[in-house]
């Protein structure tokens, strides 16, 4: 398996979003367009990290979570995969970086993963998951709760 490059220089406040699919710039540019659109009545920033890199082209969940394992506050990090790139709601993978190890024992990983390490989201779902997860308000597993509550997989945003 390679080795991907460090995720370095992004401030702990921003959605880290890594690009692995090469195929659609179109398709790229619609997703940072649709992450980046103001969001809520306030018309909120986003503040994103985009890794545009093709050396990470094809990159696995797994491999991503290697390349940002020292990052102690990241709690998750979002994936512009083909999928993304070829569905109408360019939906992102969000994958939790939440590892066994950081668990009080296997029952709270098993719990706190029911539904998996990785779920869909709409772009504007990016920016509540994230912001959610960052001051702890709710947990990795209630969005992808949600998604797999959806008839094709994704959560929707509030």
């Amino acid at each position: 398996m390679r080795a991907l490059p460090a995720v370095t220089g992004h401030d702990e406040f921003d959605v880290l979003v890594v690009r692995t699919d090469y195929h659609d710039d179109q398709a790229w540019q619609d997703v940072t367009a649709a992450l980046t659109e103001p969001r809520g009545d306030r018309q909120y920033e986003a503040h994103l990290h985009f890794i545009d890199d093709p050396t990470w082209a094809g990159a696995t969940a797994d491999q991503a979570l290697r390349a940002v394992c020292a990052d102690e506050n990241l709690a998750v990090v979002f994936l512009a995969d083909r999928t993304t790139m070829q569905a109408e709601s360019h939906a992102l993978l969000a994958v939790t970086t939440l590892k066994q190890e950081d668990c009080v024992d296997d029952e709270d990983y098993e719990q706190l993963t029911e539904f998996g390490r990785e779920f869909r989201t709409v772009p504007a779902g990016v920016h509540d998951v994230h912001a959610n997860l960052s001051i702890g308000n709710l947990g990795f597993e209630e969005y992808a709760a949600w998604a797999h509550d959806d008839p094709e997989g994704i959560y929707r945003s509030f």
